[in-house]
């Protein structure tokens, strides 16, 4: 592992891996909180099945934060070593031949592992005390309550509202990134950038429509 991510290519490659990991969580936990707007009985459901899953605990849990951890640190290294880079000074005019999001992609990861690190202050943190330190009985009808709380604040639904604008400006560099650090063909990679873009806006709106949503709806 060691030599592979002491490579360019295999850096960059082991970059794009976990990009596409943290992408399919990202669809699978947007899929799940979509639900509250429409049903919380199958919000509850599904959300107790995750809390409650052995293999989702202490298999996939782990491994996941494992991947959030390991992409923000590989993130860091890239961006750290492309500034070493002369050439990139000496003979690119980054404003001219690039984006300002390509250009700016770690600001918008600072602010992506900022909301991180607000999400597991507001639920992941609550959720392992609530289990494994306070130990209190496991109520499957708590889970959409516990998410409509936290929508109360204003202040609090703002910062999720700008983290996915964000994440969506994020997302639309990360995958033509991805694409080309796993060497996929620009032919093939062309044909998927509609896809991508259909992902890399809609799931970050779709985010920010639940969180008006609970916002605007309390009872």
């Amino acid at each position: 592992m060691s030599g592979v991510l002491s490579s360019s290519i295999g850096r960059k490659v082991a970059m794009a891996a976990s990009a596409f990991f943290l992408m399919f969580f990202l669809l699978q936990h947007f899929v799940i909180n979509i639900t509250s707007i429409f049903s919380p009985e199958t919000f509850n459901e599904l959300s107790h099945f995750m809390g409650t899953n052995p293999a989702v605990q202490f298999v996939l849990q782990p491994v996941l934060i494992f991947g959030v951890v390991f992409h923000f640190v590989m993130g860091f290294i890239l961006e750290a070593r492309n500034k070493k880079a002369s050439v990139k000074y000496v003979k690119n005019n980054g404003a001219a031949n690039s984006t300002w999001v390509s250009r700016n992609m770690i600001y918008s990861g600072l602010v992506i592992l900022a909301f991180i690190v607000l999400h597991f202050i507001d639920f992941w943190i609550p959720e392992m005390k609530y289990k494994y330190i306070d130990f209190l009985p496991e109520s499957p009808n708590r889970y959409y309550e516990e998410l409509v709380h936290k929508f109360h604040s204003p202040i609090r639904t703002g910062a999720y509202v700008a983290s996915f604008a964000f994440l969506a400006l994020h997302l639309l560099h990360g995958f033509k990134s991805a694409f080309q650090s796993s060497g996929m063909s620009a032919k093939r990679a062309a044909k998927l950038e509609t896809v991508s873009k259909i992902y890399a806006i809609g799931i970050p709106v779709g985010f920010i429509v639940i969180a008006l949503f609970h916002h605007f709806n309390q009872h």
